[in-house]
């Protein structure tokens, strides 16, 4: 069986766990060292298990527990090259431990396999990622101003996907951000609005998938109910059952979610 986890998902910090219960991975690592240890333990794994982290791009809310973990656990870090020379700027030592890759490759990382594609964010180089194991598929796909035809291909098949359903589009227009945050969030390489997760997550589900976590919800432009309405009325609209077809969730914006198996 293949199992997921969020130990935290939102503006503040994001990381995930991926694992078949003997390669245990790790997406993203945007907050504190000791508190991915702690959610770690609390699922029963030690960080040195860690077969390694998997970093979408280099933005702060992804990354800033990397440079610790790391250092105590000397981890293997994969990234796309952009993204690997953004954080060997930041993290000296980092280099010994990056394994980079071209967006759209596939490898290995222990018993699980990783396929990546390319996302449109304003980064240097990010990347979603589906990991598979155990015959299973699960893709997870934040941080993207627009579903791409690279994105599409690159969930299709996933059992469970973890989407993007950043903000309510609405409520960025008529809130306080200024003008050029507001472009920034609504661009093609800004973030997803629940109206556009749930249209990638309608498309998954009619391919297959029957658990959806949205995750990277903005805590001033949603609400874990606004983002679980809207994506729940697209998901109904095309003919999905939420109730019966499928597990429609949140990931918990600062503390550890519940442990998904697919």
């Amino acid at each position: 069986m293949l199992q997921l986890c969020t130990l935290a998902s939102g503006s503040s910090g994001n990381s995930l766990l991926v694992s078949d219960g003997r390669t245990h991975v790790l997406i993203d690592a945007g907050i504190s060292a000791r508190r991915i240890t702690k959610s770690l333990r609390e699922l029963g794994i030690e960080p040195g298990e860690l077969a390694g982290v998997l970093i979408t791009h280099e933005h702060s809310d992804h990354i800033s527990g990397l440079t610790t973990l790391t250092k105590q656990f000397s981890l293997p870090v994969y990234a796309s090259r952009g993204t690997g020379m953004q954080l060997c700027y930041r993290i000296a030592f980092l280099e010994s431990c990056l394994r980079t890759f071209r967006p759209g490759e596939s490898f290995e990382v222990g018993e699980l396999g990783v396929e990546t594609f390319p996302t449109p964010h304003d980064t240097v180089e990010s990347v979603g990622y589906a990991v598979t194991g155990c015959g299973r598929k699960a893709a997870v796909v934040t941080d993207l101003g627009e579903v791409t035809e690279a994105v599409a291909a690159g969930v299709k098949g996933a059992h469970l996907l973890v989407a993007e359903a950043n903000h309510d589009v609405e409520w960025v227009k008529s809130g306080p951000y200024p003008y050029f945050l507001k472009s920034r969030i609504l661009g093609d390489h800004g973030h997803l609005s629940n109206e556009a997760g749930g249209a990638l997550a309608r498309s998954a589900v009619e391919q297959g998938a029957h658990t959806v976590v949205l995750a990277h919800l903005s805590a001033e432009n949603n609400t874990p109910a606004r983002a679980y309405g809207t994506v729940r009325t697209c998901l109904e609209l095309g003919g999905v059952d939420v109730e019966r077809d499928i597990q429609l969730e949140v990931a918990p914006r600062v503390e550890t979610g519940r442990r998904y198996t697919v």
